[in-house]
């Protein structure tokens, strides 16, 4: 027997599928059991956009929370595993670096690794070294090599973190079918109107084609660009970002597959903007983010083209869109999540992310009929900071470089950067401190890895590294390099792994 409370919510509407809507709509299934009415609405004449094929770990998290299993989760979105993200060409053309997932080396009495690693930089005697050498995620994805991490903390194996490529649409049909069998009712239609009480100016309903009325207490808008509730409906200010982040379109295309899988993204630079490159088992994601004020769209799509490794499957598919976010995201009983609360282009990969901490904080702070102002403003407090710390850390890709071949670059490298990331530069700037401030979701260990791949070296480091003999850290710094030299050459090739766990069918039988 179910315990609905006289304040309890017991209608959720979500606008929208995709990704958002599905991936919302496949946890808010879990209050099914308590008597909650979970409906969503989406039409299939409405496109989604579709183009977050590329994950950070804390999707594991998510997909632990929803008991999935992973081998399954993999095989049916044609997924392939993903230790970071390559960037070519963003400090100086024809250079690269890599931005691992996990931890470099190991700290000694309270000393970072990375200070280690700079003092004996600066002395070079012996040559640390590159930092990536330090990390097993980075080492194993230069050989192309993947495994699971090792649950033993004394194993070098447990500081492999590991991420996904997936095709989006797969995995929305994959929620979807999850969300269905737990109870989640989905109606086919488009919204035409939205009902909402004249005093509070809450919403009541959506009204879709054919006169039908779909009441809720609580709405999710997962809508896309178009935020039909909390923007369009509700009014809700956004705000943009545009001067530090210019890049306001883009063209995505698939392309056969070439070689083998590399178990990472690759992020290349270009004249007014940058191309991803996703592997699938099944194809390969391509797309060229850019800024229209620097290049024509046609010159864009060009470029993308010219720079496949593999034939083109179909015809490239333009996106319009501008950095920022709502000034709100919950206002009265509308939660947006998606691209209907802010976008920021996928550098690296945080589209999905912030779709699933929007989804998570709000179950942790899942109002009642009453909708009081606690839960509202902790959860627009929580999310519009996580917003600008992903924010400040895409720009920083974009300022930390050396370029100077184009008025973009031109743009980028000289203009002038939120005070919060100016805060970071400088802590950095002076003895290489970083900080995880407020549950930030970058490490310190991915900023120091963009921050010395971008070529921002400090001025000098931690006058604790002092108190530990040179000889002894170099020795110390040498055994964790052979380590995890030795753990990658173990490990089995990424395509292998895949061949031997969870190969999708339409792969096993090539």
């Amino acid at each position: 027997m179910t315990d609905t409370r006289p304040g309890q919510i017991t209608k959720v509407v979500i606008v929208g599928g995709g990704t958002a809507g599905w991936m919302a709509a496949a946890a808010l299934s879990r209050l099914v059991a308590g008597g909650v009415s979970v409906t969503l609405v989406e039409s299939e004449e409405v496109g989604t956009v579709g183009v977050g094929e590329a994950t950070i770990p804390s999707l594991l998290d998510y997909n632990r929370m929803l008991g999935i299993d992973e081998d399954a989760f993999v095989r049916a979105t044609g997924a392939t595993f993903k230790l970071g993200i390559e960037f070519r060409d963003w400090r100086r053309l024809g250079e690269a670096y890599l931005h691992p997932f996990g931890t470099h080396g190991r700290d000694i009495d309270g000393v970072s690794f990375h200070q280690l690693w700079l003092r004996q930089a600066a002395s070079g005697t012996p040559d640390p070294g590159p930092i990536g050498d330090y990390c097993l995620s980075s080492v194993a994805a230069r050989r192309g090599r993947f495994t699971r991490p090792s649950a033993n903390p004394q194993s070098v194996l447990s500081t492999l973190s590991y991420a996904f490529h997936f095709d989006a649409a797969l995995y929305a049909r994959f929620l979807r079918d999850m969300a269905a069998q737990d109870g989640v009712v989905r109606v086919e239609g488009r919204v035409v109107a939205v009902d909402r009480d004249v005093e509070t100016g809450f919403i009541e309903a959506v009204r879709l084609e054919g006169d039908r009325r779909i009441e809720g207490e609580l709405f999710v808008d997962c809508s896309g660009f178009r935020s039909l509730l909390l923007g369009e409906t509700l009014d809700v200010p956004f705000t943009s970002w545009k001067q530090w982040l210019p890049c306001d379109r883009a063209w995505a295309v698939p392309s056969a597959r070439q070689g083998p899988l590399t178990p990472y993204t690759r992020a290349t630079a270009d004249t007014a903007g940058w191309r991803w490159r996703i592997p699938l088992q099944h194809r390969v994601g391509n797309g060229y983010v850019y800024s229209s004020a620097h290049i024509d769209d046609d010159d864009a799509k060009q470029a993308l083209l010219a720079g496949l490794d593999g034939a083109a499957q179909g015809e490239p598919r333009q996106l319009r869109f501008e950095a920022g976010r709502r000034e709100r995201l919950w206002d009265r009983n509308c939660v947006a999540i998606g691209l209907a609360g802010g976008f920021l282009e996928p550098l690296e990969s945080t589209s999905i992310h912030l779709i699933q901490s929007g989804i998570t904080r709000l179950m942790s702070l899942f109002p009642d009929r009453g909708f009081g102002s606690a839960e509202r403003d902790e959860y627009n407090r929580v999310m519009l900071r996580e917003y600008e710390q992903v924010r400040d850390f895409i720009i920083l890709h974009y300022h930390a470089t050396e370029r100077s071949d184009s008025p973009f670059w031109d743009h980028c490298r000289t203009m002038t950067v939120p005070e919060s990331l100016l805060a970071k530069l400088g802590l950095w700037s002076g003895r290489a401190r970083v900080f995880r401030d407020q549950g930030e979701l970058f490490t310190p260990d991915s900023w120091i890895a963009v921050l010395l791949g971008q070529g921002v070296r400090p001025d000098s480091f931690d006058p604790l590294t002092a108190g530990l003999p040179p000889s002894e850290t170099a020795r110390f710094m040498a055994h964790i390099r052979d380590m995890i030299d030795k753990t990658a050459a173990a490990m089995p090739m990424h395509e292998d792994f895949i061949a031997q766990h969870c190969a999708a069918s339409s792969r096993r039988s090539a």
